[in-house]
């Protein structure tokens, strides 16, 4: 079993992720248009915020909470973490003042990409895994040894779930240089 990209596949995640940079430039261009800058040095907290909530999907993943139903706890990961990208983007705008910001929305750049990576190795496994199992059936093969055929496909779609080896350090790397970040920021915000 072989995955098979086609640019009709792999198009709705380009499109998804040239939309977040071309919403950020839009929507940093509208401020700065409707002379109100100023607000996206606030986005930093919103978009943080709906990233942290995203995250309840991975603790439901992790049985660390019992609440949500697992495909729209999914749904509301990808939006938000879409949507806080977006926003935290907006919140650094294009000035290259600071080289932790910058580093911090590089990775989380990198974590939204290797996320809809994954996303897609996933479908296409899972559909490569259903086609394989209405041709077995097609063929008029027995049972068992659909069975038997489709648990060794299915490793594969083990294997596709190995980019969390990936997608998480990158998300850890994002945490961190992110805390920093804030951490910072807190220590030398202008209180007054």
């Amino acid at each position: 079993m072989h995955i098979r990209f086609t640019f009709k596949k792999v198009f709705p995640s380009v499109v998804i992720y040239l939309s977040l940079i071309a919403g950020t430039i839009l929507f940093d261009y509208f401020l700065h248009w409707i002379d109100l800058v100023w607000i996206g040095r606030y986005f930093g907290i919103l978009g943080t915020t709906m990233i942290g909530v995203s995250f309840l999907y991975s603790m439901k993943k992790r049985k660390m909470i019992t609440f949500g139903h697992p495909k729209v706890m999914l749904q509301s990961h990808e939006v938000l973490g879409w949507s806080g990208a977006l926003v935290i983007m907006v919140h650094g705008g294009i000035h290259f003042n600071a080289l932790l910001p910058w580093s911090a929305m590089l990775s989380m750049l990198i974590v939204v990409a290797s996320g809809l990576t994954g996303k897609l190795l996933l479908k296409e496994a899972k559909e490569e895994l259903k086609e394989n199992e209405q041709t077995l059936r097609s063929l008029g093969t027995p049972e068992t040894e659909i069975e038997q055929e489709l648990l060794s496909h299915s490793l594969l779609v083990d294997t596709m779930q190995q980019w969390r080896k990936i997608h998480m350090p990158l998300s850890i790397v994002f945490f961190g240089l992110a805390s920093l970040h804030i951490i910072i920021t807190l220590l030398f915000w202008r209180w007054h």
